[in-house]
């Protein structure tokens, strides 16, 4: 899990970068659950608030510009 302080410590690229990767993370956790190879269905969950959380700092500072 990330924390919202981490994020924050970023700039914009390295904000886009881990959004990226945390939508890459998502997606494998989905096909995972797809074919049923997943245990822990709550990572999904965890993994979505996650990317939420990136979006936002990243939406804070593009309007603190």
């Amino acid at each position: 899990m990330t924390k919202s302080a981490e994020l924050r410590q970023k700039d914009v690229a390295g904000l886009e970068a881990e959004i990226k990767s945390l939508q890459k993370a998502h997606f494998g956790l989905r096909m995972q659950k797809a074919t049923q190879q997943l245990g822990n269905t709550a990572t999904l969950k965890a993994t979505r608030r996650d990317i939420a959380r990136a979006k936002t700092i990243l939406a804070e500072k593009q309007a603190a510009k």
